[in-house]
Order: C-alpha cells, then sequence, then structure tokens
C-alpha cells in the first residue's frame, strides 16, 4: 500500500508545482502592467452587473467572466459613475464609464484591475486542471502531465489568462463542453446529460462564439450514429432503421443539453436585468441592432414569406418588452452584434502591410511565430506520426470504413477534439476579424493533448510476456532502453518549453519564438493583442522617473491612461499634430501598433491620410531603431 501512495503523492505534487507557478507566473505579470484596451469596457461592465445589476454595458460579451472578474470588487469601497451621461443616456456607453470609473472617480486604479483580474487568473488554473483531469482518463497519470504543462506554461494563455476578456473563458467553455458531451455520448446516463447541458450553458456565458458547439455537437452526433447504426450485422434497410431510431434518441438527448444550458443561461441573465429599465434596454437594443440585416442601405421587410436576418434583430427586440423574455433578449442582442462584427473586421497591422479586409492565412502564420519552438517541434512530430499510422493502416487488410468505425468507437473523445480544431480553424480563418491569436486558444490544449496521446504511443514498447520476454531477452532489453530514450527525448522538450516560457515572463503577450526573431522583433510580423494592447503604460511612466523626464509627447494604444500614470508630464499626440520638438518636447513615446498602423505598407485598397503617417519622424531616422522601450510595445525616442 504504501508504494501506490507515494506515486500518487509525487503526481499530484507535480500537478500542484504547474498550477502553483502558473498562477505566481500571471499574478506576478499582471501587477506589472496596465490595463489592456479590452479590459477598460469589460471591467465596469461586469461591476455594473454585481453592483448595480444592470446590463447595459458591453452586451456584446456574455457576462460570466465579467462577472468573476467583478465580485471582488463588491468588498471594496468604489465609486461608480452611475450620474455619468455614459451609464444614464448613451448607448452602450462602455469606453467612457470605464475611462471614469478607472481613472476620473478617485479609485486606485492598480489596485481595482489586481483584483479583478485575480478572477480569470483562477479560470486560467482550473483551464490547466481540467486538461490534467481529460488527459488523465486518456493517457494516464504519468502522461497527463505533458499536456498540462503545455497548457499551463504557454506564453499565450498566461498572457491572457491574467486579463479580464473573454478568451481565456472561451477555452474553459469550449473545452469544458466538448469533455462533458464526449462522455455523455459514450456513457449515457441522466447524470452525464445534466453535466453536459450544465457545461454547454456555462460556454455560451463564457464566449458567444460558443453557438459553434451547435454545429460540432449535430456532426459529432451524425457519425456517432451512423457508425453504431451500421456496425449492426443486419441488411441495409436496418441499418438504416436503426440509425432514423438512433438520430432521433440522440437528437432527444441534444434537445435535452441545450434546454439544461440555455436554462442556465437565463437563469444568469435574470439578476443582471433586474435594474436594467425595460423601456431604455428596448430603445438599446433598437439602436444598437438599426443596421443589422440590412441590404443595399435598406432594411428589407420581415415576413412570413420571405424571413430574412433581420427577423432575428425584430424578434429581439420584441422580447425586450416582455418581462419575463428581456433576460434572454440581452442574451440574443449579444450573440447577433457578434454575428454582426464578424462579418466587418478590423484595421490591423500583419506580414508588412496594414489591411482592414482580414487575411486568410492570418491564424496559421501567427501560431506559427507565436507558439514556442519545443511546442511546434512536438506538435509536428505528433501530426508525422499520426500521418504514418494513417497511411500504415490505409493498406492494412482491413477496410477503409472498418478502420474509420474501429477509431471513433475507441477515440470518441479524440475525434470530438479534432472535429472541433478543423470546424474552428476553419471558422476563424474565414472570417476577417484577425486581431490576435486569442481568437484560435480553445484550440491549442486540445493540440496538446492529442499530441501528447499520439507520441506516448510512439515511446510505448509493447511486450508479449508469454512468448518474447522469455524467448528473446535482449530484444526486451532493447525496447525498454529505446522506450526510455524516446520518454527522455520528449521530456527534454517539455523543459525547454518550459524554461523558455520562464525566460519570456513577464513579457508574456509579446512573446514570438525564435523563427520570428524572438521578442523583441515580434512587431514586424504583427501587432495588436498578439503584441501591444496596452500593457506598458506603467513601465513608460517608471522610464520617464528615472530619466527626470518633465515633458514628453505620448501617442497611446491601451486601456490606460496616460495622465493617470504620467500626469502633467504627458501630452497627447498623434502624427497629424507634426513633430513636438516645435512645442518644446524633446521625448516622444508611440504605441508599436499606432506606429505600425501608421507607417507600415497599406494593402491594395486600403487608404491612409498622408498626414497620418508620422512623415517627419520617418524622414529624420529610422521609427524602428527607438532610443529606448517601455517593455516590449512602447517606442521612446529622444529627439534631438
Amino acid at each position: 500500500m504504501r508504494i501506490p501512495n507515494v506515486f500518487t503523492f509525487i503526481k499530484y505534487g507535480i500537478l500542484a508545482i504547474i498550477l502553483v507557478s502558473s498562477f505566481a507566473l500571471m499574478l506576478n505579470a499582471s501587477q506589472q502592467e496596465s490595463a489592456i484596451m479590452d479590459e477598460l469596457a469589460h471591467v465596469p461592465a461586469g461591476y455594473g452587473y454585481v453592483h448595480e445589476l444592470d446590463a447595459r454595458l458591453n452586451p456584446e460579451h456574455p457576462p460570466l467572466i465579467k462577472i468573476v472578474s467583478a465580485l471582488p470588487l463588491l468588498f471594496q469601497d468604489l465609486a461608480f459613475p452611475t450620474d455619468s451621461p455614459a451609464w444614464k443616456d448613451e448607448v452602450n456607453g462602455q469606453w467612457v464609464a470605464g475611462t471614469q470609473f478607472f481613472y476620473e472617480s478617485g479609485n486606485d486604479a492598480d489596485r481595482l484591475i489586481q483584483w479583478a483580474r485575480l478572477g480569470p487568473i483562477v479560470l486560467t488554473v482550473l483551464l490547466s486542471l481540467l486538461i490534467f483531469v481529460w488527459s488523465q482518463s486518456l493517457m494516464g497519470s504519468w502522461w497527463a502531465p505533458i499536456p498540462t504543462a503545455l497548457t499551463a506554461y504557454s506564453p499565450s494563455i498566461l498572457a491572457h489568462g491574467h486579463y479580464v476578456t473573454t478568451d481565456i473563458g472561451a477555452s474553459l467553455g469550449f473545452i469544458l463542453a466538448i469533455f462533458f458531451f464526449s462522455r455523455f455520448m459514450m456513457h449515457n446516463s441522466r447524470k452525464n446529460l445534466v453535466y453536459a447541458g450544465l457545461a454547454y450553458g456555462i460556454a455560451q456565458l463564457l464566449k458567444f462564439s460558443a453557438i459553434l458547439l451547435i454545429p460540432l455537437f449535430l456532426f459529432l452526433i451524425a457519425v456517432f450514429v451512423f457508425v453504431k447504426a451500421f456496425n449492426h450485422r443486419v441488411s441495409l434497410f436496418g441499418k438504416l432503421k436503426h440509425f432514423v431510431q438512433y438520430g432521433f434518441r440522440y437528437l432527444a438527448y441534444l434537445a435535452g443539453i441545450f434546454a439544461i444550458g440555455y436554462f442556465l443561461v437565463y437563469l444568469v441573465y435574470i439578476p443582471i436585468t433586474l435594474n436594467y429599465p425595460m423601456e431604455k434596454q428596448t430603445t438599446d437594443t433598437t439602436a444598437i441592432l438599426t443596421s443589422f440585416g440590412m441590404q443595399d442601405n435598406a432594411i428589407p421587410p420581415c415576413t412570413l414569406a420571405q424571413p430574412k436576418a433581420r427577423c432575428l434583430a425584430d424578434l429581439d427586440i420584441a422580447m425586450t418588452t416582455n418581462s419575463i423574455t428581456r433576460p434572454f433578449a440581452q442574451y440574443m442582442l449579444g450573440v447577433l452584434m457578434v454575428i454582426q462584427r464578424a462579418t466587418g473586421g478590423n484595421t490591423g497591422y500583419f506580414m508588412n502591410e496594414v489591411s482592414a479586409a482580414g487575411w486568410w492565412y492570418y491564424f496559421p502564420v501567427v501560431f506559427f511565430y507565436k507558439e514556442p519552438l519545443p511546442s511546434l517541434i512536438l506538435l509536428g512530430f505528433a501530426l508525422l506520426l499520426g500521418i504514418g499510422s494513417f497511411l500504415k493502416n490505409f493498406r492494412g487488410p482491413a477496410s477503409l470504413k472498418d478502420r474509420f468505425f474501429t477509431y471513433v468507437n475507441l477515440n470518441f473523445a479524440e475525434f470530438s477534439m479534432l472535429s472541433f480544431i478543423v470546424l474552428y480553424w476553419a471558422y476563424s480563418m474565414k472570417s476577417p476579424l484577425n486581431i490576435g491569436i486569442r481568437h484560435v486558444l480553445p484550440t491549442i490544449p486540445l493540440m496538446y493533448i492529442i499530441a501528447a496521446g499520439r507520441i506516448k504511443r510512439w515511446t510505448r514498447q509493447d511486450f508479449d510476456f508469454t512468448q518474447g520476454l522469455f524467448r528473446n531477452l535482449m530484444t526486451a532489453i532493447v525496447g525498454m532502453v529505446k522506450s526510455s530514450f524516446k520518454t527522455a527525448a520528449v521530456i527534454f522538450f517539455v523543459v525547454w518549453y518550459i524554461a523558455e516560457s520562464l525566460l519570456t515572463g513577464p513579457y508574456f503577450i509579446s512573446y514570438f519564438n525564435t523563427l520570428a526573431g524572438g521578442t523583441p522583433n515580434g512587431y514586424r510580423i504583427v501587432t495588436d493583442s498578439n503584441y501591444d494592447w496596452g500593457q506598458d503604460l506603467k513601465r513608460l511612466a517608471q522610464f520617464t522617473e528615472e530619466h527626470n523626464i518633465d515633458k514628453i509627447a505620448v501617442n497611446y494604444f491601451g486601456g490606460g491612461s496616460v495622465h493617470y500614470y504620467l500626469g502633467d508630464k504627458a501630452v497627447d499626440w498623434n502624427s497629424t499634430m507634426g513633430d513636438p520638438k516645435q512645442e518644446g518636447i524633446e521625448w516622444l513615446a508611440i504605441s508599436i501598433n499606432n506606429l505600425q498602423n501608421a507607417i507600415a505598407p497599406t494593402a491594395p485598397g486600403f487608404y491612409r491620410k498622408p498626414e497620418d503617417e508620422y512623415p517627419w519622424l520617418v524622414k529624420e531616422r529610422s521609427p524602428y531603431d527607438p532610443d529606448a522601450r517601455a517593455g516590449t510595445s512602447i517606442f521612446i525616442y529622444h529627439l534631438q
């Protein structure tokens, strides 16, 4: 009994070290950084939900992350701008309300943001724990720490895991829902159905893009039912009969999952709309959805004979006028806003080009440059192993159908992960909304699980203990040595990965691998939330103190307040204002996101005003050769 207890202690000790150190890395990075852009909207919105029970701010994102982030703020004596026009009169005045809440109401902005970030940090740790639990069920206790460590120490997850945004929530929600759904499909118990329904509801409350779970679940059910029905050794008519029977049964199960999930969504939206006046909710929703479904600059009529996308907007507006349906109307508003935005794109810099149209290859390229080199090697090797295994089985005696049926029956969880990865990447690559690797974060931990499982099979040495071991002892010994060497090689790459992540801290958001020239040069590939989200403003304030700077022109991108941190030293600046030296200012600081959008070449058809291109700075010097940097993302120039 003592040996298993020792092994159990070691296993959970390793897990504890991974989770605690990941928490510490995020907390340390958080304390050194200012508010990033999206936090300026999310944090005040969440505080409005839990303190005012009013969901008028930031409806385009679901409430759960914001609620979790705002709960610690309830125990602080904070002033909230409920008398401001941004709260009382404006439609979704989130940015003004956020600025007032953080910087203009007498609150300690640094303390406020640190307490708000505690919730996302905890959820990120729970994500790593979920990866361990799922990995353990698939590959055992001793291999489960590998995908867990890859998740917990991922620079991208450490970066976005300590911000109050929906990105880490999306990862947790998607993976939680797929985990419990696949478990229910393999074991149809009432308890598993309830868990799957609750997990689906949690996913909807964490990210509106979780509606992609609907087509995913329908596809998985179709494949599962097909395999289950056509495994029967009966006539084709009998197989089709089983397919229909199983299909209706599992669609009924799915309806139950959706019913439980959306009931949970409804329950969460009830309290946060209690003090949201019905009249204002209706006028806000009407204003926000004014252009939804517009065709040829005109809103098409919504009729039963000709249903249009506009019908959804009209239905949502109508639901706001009823006290029973209006909580769900607020959820539906967010979904429609996400649909509307996903088709609109976003101006950004990528691969020496500025565009608003997006790039289909954006996410593969960004992933290739922002994923640490050791994990790229592991993922690439696992992919080669998978291709090799497929080709080997393809030439085998069994039919392709039988091999596929066997794979789905024995590896439905892995098949679910692969299906989600393909669906999510196809959706992301098609969308013109290219604003960061954070949008594909939900797929990355699943890649780690699949890769670890595939590599485990490669390292494993199978023995026939009734014949092989005693017949050829040397073969067995050589096999064990090979297996040990393979395992040691895997551990080497994992340790390399962890070391690279530790050395990157606390600049996780700006991390780029050596193929991109490392973190200092990542901005040459892409900016926005991949590199510069406004996190370095506190470091700029520290730089001005250390160098006794009296005046500095600042062109800042982010959720921080330049004058809150730098006071009268800072002068808000942009390209059209010319050279700060003309005003007697010898220092200039520019967020690299703003700089790249101003001076990088533009895509065909994209127009940028010449006066917005910092012509005087480009003429005098290389903008990419600053005299100093605040952190990684704010370039500082001493104008002489």
